[in-house]
Parts: structure tokens; C-alpha cells; sequence
């Protein structure tokens, strides 16, 4: 019996969509079949370097290949985040990625890649709550009092960063945004130099994660006013959190793992399975509880959504203070 043109289309296409979907499970099967890289964008020591090893030596254990993490520090990560993006799209180059990939989506003019249409989100996250400290000398105890003294003396307070476009400055312009306040922004190359002018009174005040600034409070070397994240840290339970003060407000810094766009479906679908047990797994919690920050299982999907909430509030933020890239 003869079928019609438009029968014998719709079967092929069928057929074909069956033979399509029965070889990227087939591929999917078989993955990993040899060592993946995790390229990773702010060099070797560093927290992002530290958590694509915790996941990659997690991944390694269970599904029976190396991960191998790849430094490829420059340009806020967006080296990185080319490398990726260049790379096959075959699940054997994935990227740590973080929040300077949302918020450099807006801050450079002009980038070879746009990180929400040229990268697939696997999973998140990892999460660092920064935190605003003070010299001890420092005329505020608490939040409400450092707000109202910057109200009462506009432009004489110098906030210091690790430098300009990371997520500490970006936590500082969101501030000065959502608290009405002119503060001055004082950017440095990294958060040792900010930290001992912090200690040595050359700086009021100095926005940085949880993790670089612990010692130091425990030590009370510094003041620590709030955190930044929308919960306390379990390391500083006693320290508020800036939305206590300032409702709606969040800046905080994470990380996950991407894959090139056109990374096959089975294949995000199994790394998206095993890196959200991971990062429940509470040995790999309990690590980053240390480090004071905690874990949020977050499946590629979700993580899309919150990728694409984070790039459109950076924005925000960048075009309110008028920031560039250095």
C-alpha cells in the first residue's frame, strides 16, 4: 500500500527523532568515556579553584574518569568562559561558572561570546555570602548607624573592593543604590592590600567575602556590620544581613557548572543529576559551611532562571552607577 507524501514525512521525521533521541542516550551511556576538564576562570589557590576541585574529584569518584580542573585566569573570567565556548560541544569541557559571568555580561561593551545564549547552565551552586566590615574605630556599630553617618557626611566615606566589576563592587554599587547613600568606591587589586589598609585604618570600610574576612573578625581586627546574603551564615550567626536593614537586598557570590550550548540533552540531564547530590553530599557541604558559605542544589533549569535573574539585576546596577570595565 502506497503511503502519501505527507504520511511518509511525518513518519520520517519520527523515525529520525527515535534514532536521534536513541543515540544521544546511547552517547549519553557511555559518558564519561574518558577524562573531562573543568575550565575554571581566577586561577590556582583561589575559592573558585578550590570548589571546581571539590566537585571534580566528587564527579571523578562516581562516574569513573578524571575531572580535571584547567586554569585559565583573565579578564574576569571571561578567557575562561571563551575557551568554553569554543570548545566541542560533546560534555568533555565544562565551565565553572560564577557570578562575574552575570555581571560582566553588562559591563563589557564588547565580548567574543554572550553568556546566555552561547552556554548551557548543568547545575549550581556554591554559595559565599560577602560581608561588610569597618575599622573598629569606625563611628557605626551596626548597619542602621553606618547608613545614617554616610547620609550625614556624603562622599567621605571610602568603601573599598577587590577590584572594579567583582561582586563585592557590585554589592557596594547596590548599596549606594538601594540605600540612597553617596559612599566612595576604592577598588584594589585583590583583597590582601584592601584588607591590611582596612586593619591600619587607610580605608573605613571594605566589602569582601565571609571566608577571606573570618579570621579577622574572630580576631576583631575588624568590624563586621552584615552580611550580604539574604540568610545569616552559619560562621557569623550573630552578624544581620543586609535585607534585615535593607528588605529585597541580595549580592552574593556563586558558582556552578555550565557546558557549551549545544551540549547533548542526556548529557546536562546526567552531569545536572549527579552535581545537584553533590553539592548535598554533607561532606561537600560541611567543607563549604567551613569556608562560610553553604550549598543550594539547583538543577540546569532552575540554575537557567537564576543565571538570567542575576545578568538582568547586574545590569541594573551597572547602568545606575555607570561602571566600565577596567
Amino acid at each position: 500500500m502506497m503511503m502519501g507524501a505527507g504520511k511518509l514525512s511525518v513518519c520520517l521525521g519520527a523515525c529520525a527523532a527515535v534514532v536521534l533521541g536513541g543515540t544521544l542516550a546511547a552517547f549519553a551511556l557511555d559518558y564519561p568515556s574518558r577524562p573531562v576538564r573543568i575550565v575554571e576562570g581566577f586561577g590556582a589557590g583561589g575559592t573558585p579553584d578550590l570548589m571546581s576541585r571539590l566537585t571534580g574529584n566528587w564527579l571523578a569518584e562516581r562516574l569513573g574518569q578524571p575531572f580535571i580542573v584547567e586554569n585559565r585566569p583573565g579578564a574576569g573570567s571571561n578567557v575562561a568562559t571563551q575557551t568554553v565556548v569554543a570548545a566541542p560541544a560533546d560534555g568533555y569541557t565544562l565551565l565553572t561558572c560564577l557570578t562575574a559571568n552575570a555581571i560582566n555580561a553588562s559591563l563589557y561593551e564588547k565580548l567574543d561570546f554572550n553568556f546566555l545564549r552561547d552556554i548551557a547552565p548543568v547545575a549550581g551552586m556554591i554559595v559565599f555570602p560577602m560581608v561588610v566590615l569597618v575599622n573598629p574605630s569606625f563611628p557605626a556599630s551596626n548597619l542602621q548607624e553606618f547608613i545614617a553617618y554616610a547620609k550625614a557626611n556624603p562622599g567621605k566615606v571610602n568603601v573599598a573592593s577587590p577590584g572594579v566589576g567583582t561582586p563585592m563592587h557590585m554589592s557596594i554599587e547596590l548599596m549606594k543604590m538601594t540605600a540612597g547613600i553617596d559612599i566612595v568606591h576604592v577598588p584594589y587589586r585583590g583583597p590582601a592590600p584592601a584588607m591590611n589598609d582596612l586593619v591600619a585604618g587607610q580605608i573605613q570600610a571594605f566589602v569582601v567575602t565571609v571566608s577571606t574576612a573570618l579570621g579577622f573578625i574572630k580576631s576583631d581586627k575588624v568590624r563586621a556590620l552584615a552580611v550580604t546574603s539574604t540568610k545569616r551564615t552559619a560562621v557569623l550567626p550573630e552578624v544581620p544581613t543586609v535585607g534585615e536593614i535593607l528588605p529585597g537586598f541580595d549580592a552574593v557570590s556563586w558558582s556552578g557548572t555550565c557546558a557549551p550550548k549545544a551540549t547533548p540533552q542526556p548529557i546536562i540531564a546526567l552531569l545536572s543529576e549527579k552535581l545537584s547530590t553533590a553539592y548535598a553530599d554533607p561532606q561537600i557541604a560541611g567543607r563549604v559551611r567551613d569556608l562560610g558559605g553553604y550549598t543550594v542544589p539547583t538543577p540546569a533549569n532552575a540554575f537557567g532562571k537564576f543565571i538570567v535573574d542575576e545578568t538582568n539585576k547586574w545590569a541594573k546596577v551597572i547602568k545606575f552607577a555607570g561602571v566600565k570595565a577596567e
